[in-house]
C-alpha cells in the first residue's frame, strides 16, 4: 500500500445510480457511457463549464437546487479508494473504485446521458454475481432513487474489498 493511500477494508462504500432526474434520459445510458469510459458520477447539467468544484456547487444549487449540490459535495469529497456499486440496465450489478479528482464533462455525449460530474473511477471486468453481493448494497438498490449515497453497514467495506480482489486483481 502506498503512503496515503485508503486500505481496502477500511474503505467506504457507495451506491451510484447514475440515473438522471431528466426522465427523457433512458435508463442505463449514464452507467453504460461511465463502465466504458471508466468513470463515475452524478447528473447536473449546467450551461457554463466550471473551472472549479466550487464554480460548480454554486451553479448547481442556483440552477437545480441545494439538495443536488450537496449531493454533488459529496461525491467530489469521497476519497480516492472509495468502493462505488452501480446498477446496470440488465439489473446487473458492478463494483469500481474512486481513482481521481472531480471534472466536469461538457461533451455532447455526457450531456445527452447527464453524466457531467465525472470522477476517474476503476471498474471491475464484469459484473458481481447477485448472490455474492452484500446485503446492504442489494437493499440500497431495492429501495430505488436516483441518489448518490454511501451504504452504511458494518460488513460492507470489508466484503467489498474482498470482491474487488477477486474481479480486478486487487
Amino acid at each position: 500500500m502506498v503512503r496515503g493511500e485508503l486500505a481496502a477494508e477500511d474503505a467506504p462504500v457507495f451506491r451510484a445510480p447514475m440515473r438522471s432526474r431528466d426522465d427523457g434520459v433512458a435508463a442505463g445510458a449514464a452507467v453504460e457511457r461511465a463502465l466504458t469510459l471508466g468513470v463515475c458520477g452524478v447528473g447536473g447539467r449546467l450551461e457554463r463549464v466550471p473551472s472549479s468544484i466550487r464554480e460548480a456547487l454554486a451553479a448547481v444549487d442556483a440552477r437545480h437546487g441545494e439538495r443536488l449540490a450537496r449531493r454533488l459535495e459529496r461525491f467530489a469529497a469521497a476519497p480516492d479508494g472509495a468502493f462505488v456499486w452501480t446498477r446496470d440496465a440488465e439489473g446487473l450489478l458492478w463494483l469500481g473504485r474512486l481513482a481521481g479528482a472531480w471534472r466536469y464533462d461538457p461533451s455532447a455525449a455526457a450531456q445527452a446521458v447527464d453524466l457531467v460530474h465525472v470522477r476517474p473511477c476503476a471498474w471491475g471486468e464484469a459484473p458481481i454475481d447477485a448472490s455474492e453481493v452484500p446485503a446492504a448494497v442489494r437493499a440500497t438498490f431495492a429501495r430505488g432513487g436516483r441518489n448518490w449515497q454511501r451504504v452504511h453497514d458494518s460488513e460492507v467495506s470489508t466484503r467489498s474489498a474482498a470482491l474487488w480482489k477477486e474481479c480486478a486483481g486487487g
